[in-house]
């Protein structure tokens, strides 16, 4: 997942971007963290600021503020070059969804462009034939794993919404690096190396074979100058016809039969799944924290509850006199809790019945935080509190 925040005039957001994978129950994760940096010198401004993961994007979406682009138009720009310059974190083949604050309103709402299951997906989607879980690797190579994908459509959706510069210039600057060519960074380096360590991943499949290793079959090197321009070619087309271009035409068919018809683990998506996408604005999820509103994304993502759900918890203890350790000890605990209920009840609600009120209610989370004990630095009781504590289930 890769996430930026832009703020210009008043109006800010912050886009989470997720790619396209199988659920596991496994410890490995797709992309493991290739290092970590103490921050040393912090960054001010009084106009506007971009943060996002890589510095080619931040420098595309400054860019574009300074051009007198609003956040909205920065975040288009940023986005679109971080699926250039970070492909194995962010791009127009995944999902993503939104925060949106409108100063001018007083009202934030979020954007739901999350990738969606193929509506020919059933419970046995991820299952052997015999009934039982595919392994990671076996759900997750191929087509099968393969969502329709939703970011697109939420650029285009905001920017119709909210932008003020033309969609096309947005998408120039990574039209233009595609072609001329852009250096690897570091992270994404040991992204490639990290792939080429398992055998399972990139170098398996010709197109990102040929892109992403030497001809020897080593990964390329931080610094190597990576060109792509049959993606400057499909940006192109959707800077003239807008997203359409990519979910209908020849670029959907192209999708469909990459994801259908792969060596191994093909996927059922359709025309008819691209063509019927829709982003779906929904209210965000703003519990209270010690007199501040912690604002998220609700369902179908379980950030929002989740958090509200530890910071409920937290807030009835004395965080600031406790030692670092007896503090994070309890955030962790905290967090245990929260993920039990994330676990047991948080899921798409556009299928399924999520408790939001109840995850959320004050009395339930009072409830949970009294069975803490500081004899044994756990909570207790908890299984058969969540089946009697108050709470609107």
């Amino acid at each position: 997942m890769t996430s930026c925040w832009i703020r210009r005039c008043g109006v800010a957001l912050v886009l989470l971007v997720t790619t396209g994978g199988a659920a596991s129950q496994e410890a490995w994760q797709p992309e493991d963290t290739h290092g970590m940096a103490a921050v040393t010198d912090a960054a001010t401004a009084t106009e506007h600021m971009v943060a996002a993961a890589n510095p080619i994007a931040v420098q595309t979406g400054l860019d574009v503020l300074r051009r007198g682009g609003n956040a909205i138009d920065a975040m288009v720009a940023v986005q679109i070059m971080l699926n250039l310059v970070e492909p194995q974190s962010s791009g127009i083949g995944g999902g993503a969804f939104m925060l949106y604050w409108d100063e001018e309103q007083g009202r934030l709402t979020t954007f739901d462009g999350r990738e969606t299951a193929p509506m020919a997906a059933g419970p046995d989607y991820f299952l052997q034939e015999d009934g039982t879980p595919k392994s990671w690797w076996d759900a997750m190579l191929g087509g099968r794993s393969v969502g329709v994908p939703g970011t697109l459509k939420l650029l285009e959706a905001t920017h119709t919404l909210h932008g003020s510069l033309p969609w096309a210039d947005l998408l120039q600057p990574t039209i233009e690096l595609a072609e001329k060519g852009f250096a690897i960074s570091p992270r994404l380096a040991a992204s490639i190396a990290g792939s080429n360590d398992d055998k399972r991943q990139l170098g398996r499949f010709a197109a990102t074979r040929a892109y992403f290793f030497n001809p020897d079959g080593s990964p390329k090197a931080a610094g190597a100058v990576l060109k792509n321009p049959e993606f400057a070619e499909t940006l192109r087309l959707i800077a003239a016809e807008g997203a359409d271009a990519f979910y209908r035409g020849d670029i959907a068919a192209d999708i469909v039969q990459t994801v259908t018809q792969p060596p191994e683990n093909p996927g059922v998506m359709t025309l008819a799944d691209l063509a019927a996408y829709r982003v779906k604005e929904r209210p965000p999820i703003c519990p209270a924290y010690r007199g501040y509103e912690v604002c998220g994304m609700g369902p179908p993502t379980s950030g929002g509850l989740t958090v509200g759900q530890i910071l409920g918890l937290l807030e009835h203890f004395d965080l600031a006199n406790m030692s670092g350790a007896d503090s994070a000890h309890l955030f962790a605990e905290a967090s245990k809790l929260a993920y039990a209920d994330r676990g047991m009840y948080i899921a798409d609600a556009d299928f399924v019945n999520v408790p939001v009120d109840g995850l959320l209610d004050p009395a339930y989370l009072t409830a949970l935080a009294q069975l803490y004990s500081s004899k044994t630095s756990r909570w207790s009781g908890y299984r058969a509190c969540r089946r009697v504590c108050p709470g609107r289930w």
